[in-house]
């Protein structure tokens, strides 16, 4: 084990700290250590099949609007952990491709940065590599309780030029790191006053466990209006703590929770519901663009895939342009057999059951 230098003050040790878990996080992930257990819900929305179509597959229009962009297809790369040492080889392939395909990028946690660690390819650069598309700052919304606020808000958006940021929820993860932050008391009302203090759009995220109506519609009254319901389904984040516990008590706790969450599905439904008019993105074991049309029938507006192009991203510009070409043919084919000449057809295309 590394043992931190002893010259470092106490927040240098700190962002050391972090740094070794974005590493461990993603080598859990890439082993394959953190597969969910549950599925998604997905695969149980069928599409009736339109044998006579109308419509021809290249004149399909994927496009949409969001955060005031028009982007190539409701398709939005998520965000994404991991330490310097491989985020930022990964950051400038996910910006390449994102700007290629005119899809949305959302940016793993800016927690270190923020805190003066290594920027790990979340500079200003990242803004040079993709100018037109929408870019999403993040980091925990449990750390306005410990002292983040409008100015390190603003230091996430100013420093990649974001479109918007995210503030995570992820109480289960939290919950189950021996490091975690576990005082959430007061954080909706925080989250709201930030809200109407930053210049750009909040949007709320789950990580993996998802968003209930009942969370969404408390933080609709704050005045958040996009939600990414992250649901089960996809990376199963107490498994990923269970795996990289040096505590065999710890691993044991976080173990239990495996496969907790709400679906996807279930959570899409429930977010349309609670927020009939707000922006809501589905994510949560998104891996074909088979999975993003059933997610926009429930009622998505985009979808957003992380883990499922995680290996493609640390292998390249090239390999992930093919998977998301892949994918969004994949989304197309689900167009065109439902007879939807575009996505507000999609969204209106007929179920079996």
């Amino acid at each position: 084990m590394t043992h931190p230098d002893p010259s470092l003050g106490k927040d240098d040790v700190s962002g050391l700290k972090l740094t070794s878990r974005k590493e461990q996080h993603l080598d859990v992930v890439l082993a394959g250590q953190a597969g969910a257990r549950v599925t998604t819900g997905l695969e149980a929305v069928l599409f009736e099949h339109v044998a006579l179509p109308e419509v021809s597959w290249h004149d399909i229009d994927l496009s949409t609007g969001f955060l005031g962009h028009r982007i190539g297809a409701p398709v939005m790369i998520g965000s994404m952990t991991g330490g310097p040492s491989r985020a930022a080889a990964i950051n400038r392939t996910l910006a390449q491709v994102c700007q290629r395909l005119r899809l949305p990028l959302a940016v793993g946690s800016q927690r270190v940065v923020i805190e003066g660690g290594p920027a790990a390819g979340l500079d200003a650069s990242l803004r040079q590599i993709a100018p037109d598309i929408p870019i999403l700052a993040n980091f925990g919304a449990a750390q306005l309780n410990r002292g983040f606020g409008r100015d390190q808000a603003l230091r996430a958006v100013e420093s990649i030029g974001a479109t918007a940021l995210i503030l995570h929820l992820n109480p289960l993860q939290e919950a189950v790191q021996p490091e975690g932050d576990r005082d959430w008391r007061g954080l909706a009302a925080r989250i709201g006053a930030l809200a109407r203090d930053l210049p750009v759009p909040v949007v709320v995220k789950e990580v993996g466990a998802g968003l209930s109506a009942a969370v969404i519609a408390r933080l609709a009254a704050e005045g958040i209006a996009i939600f990414d319901v992250a649901g089960a389904g996809g990376t199963d984040w107490a498994r990923v703590e269970a795996a990289r516990a040096s505590d065999p008590d710890a691993a044991q706790v976080a173990a239990c929770f495996a496969g907790w969450g709400i679906p996807t599905a279930a959570a899409i439904r429930q977010a349309r519901q609670a927020a009939p008019d707000a922006t809501i993105i589905g994510s949560g074991g998104i891996v074909t663009g088979l999975d993003a049309a059933r997610a926009i029938r429930l009622g998505a507006d985009v979808v957003s895939l992380a883990g499922a192009v995680l290996a493609s991203a640390i292998n390249g510009p090239d390999a992930l342009e093919r998977q998301l070409t892949v994918v969004l043919q994949q989304l197309r084919t689900a167009c065109f057999c439902t007879g939807s000449a575009d996505l507000a057809m999609l969204r209106r295309a007929a179920l079996i059951g």
